[in-house]
């Protein structure tokens, strides 16, 4: 005899999975996202449920300091105005040894092209997957809007285990709608292949011990994303000369200089014997002692040196 129900009753799912269905359902509530244009740049923070939070950008760099990266300057110049004139341009991949001004050339362009309606988003590595949110929210922005977005991912590199970088390929070129006229992926990284190349991969496929049917096919999706670049630029490591003529300029630069003085002492054969030699001597040592010359290096000197000596010139005046 079957026992009356008693609608009183309550069954309480267990902890992990009401946990669980949480998590999902906050997945799938995508928030809304808002972009202003008269917003100069972005950052997405908070993950897969996040938001674009707006940035103070520093505009203090501009492209005349950046020294010894002339040609891939020129490049990236050449390819952000043919996108804000809405003429086609690449999506840019900028490789090679760090501190070489890659991360610069982005917060350059910024300030020298701001007025002409460029804007900058940037995502991390680790939330490549918002990028259809953030495209969908250009998209959605008003039909004369003036303002091209590029998506700045910094320092982009992947393991073989990460699925992230499949979002990224299909916003470069893979999807339907990958062609757009407002938004250009700008990343930066120290390796030109963004997923690992492993020897194991080719000595397998040499000697026949891969289990896979297309083994060429691995290799082939190793190097797929860096092909949807259109753009590659190289940063290669630093001379001396361009290494000290960078100290130069941004000393010369806190002094103050006459431009006619400044334009003799950028443009004079052999600039850094402008330096005194006291100031040579240590930036020399200064590199030696960071494992190497680039641009960054030059400009933490520069800091270095110029903080010296107005702390010094205040202790001298007390």
């Amino acid at each position: 005899m079957s026992q009356p129900s008693d609608s009183s009753t309550h069954y309480a799912l267990p902890t992990p999975l009401l946990d669980l269905l949480s998590q999902y359902l906050q997945e799938q509530v995508a928030p809304t996202i808002e972009i202003d244009p008269a917003q100069l740049a972005y950052r997405w923070v908070g993950g897969q449920n996040g938001h674009l939070q707006p940035l103070a950008v520093n505009l203090f760099l501009t492209l005349e300091d950046l020294h010894g990266i002339d040609t891939q300057k020129k490049k990236l110049i050449q390819n952000t105005r043919q996108f804000l004139k809405g003429y086609p341009a690449n999506h840019v991949l900028m490789t090679g040894t760090r501190g070489a001004g890659k991360s610069s050339l982005i917060r350059a362009l910024l300030q020298a092209y701001q007025a002409e309606g460029l804007r900058i988003i940037e995502i991390a590595r680790d939330d490549l997957r918002v990028l259809d949110k953030v495209r969908a929210a250009i998209n959605a922005l008003p039909a004369d809007c003036k303002c091209r977005y590029v998506v700045y991912c910094d320092d982009l590199a992947f393991n073989g285990q990460d699925e992230s970088y499949r979002a990224l390929k299909s916003v470069l070129d893979g999807a339907l709608d990958s062609e757009q006229d407002k938004l250009l992926v700008y990343a930066t990284s120290n390796r030109r292949h963004l997923l690992p190349q492993l020897m194991k991969d080719n000595v397998n496929i040499y000697d026949g011990q891969t289990d896979e049917v297309n083994p060429y096919e691995t290799i082939d999706e190793t190097v797929s994303l860096s092909d949807r670049f259109g753009l590659w630029l190289s940063f290669h490591p630093m001379d001396q000369t361009t290494y000290l003529q960078i100290i130069n300029h941004y000393l010369s630069v806190a002094q103050k200089p006459t431009l006619e003085n400044a334009a003799e002492e950028e443009n004079a054969e052999g600039a850094d014997q402008a330096l005194p030699d006291n100031v040579r001597a240590a930036a020399l040592r200064w590199a030696s002692e960071r494992g190497g010359r680039s641009g960054r290096v030059a400009y933490q000197f520069s800091r270095y040196w110029i903080g010296q000596s107005q702390l010094a010139a205040d202790d001298d005046l007390s």
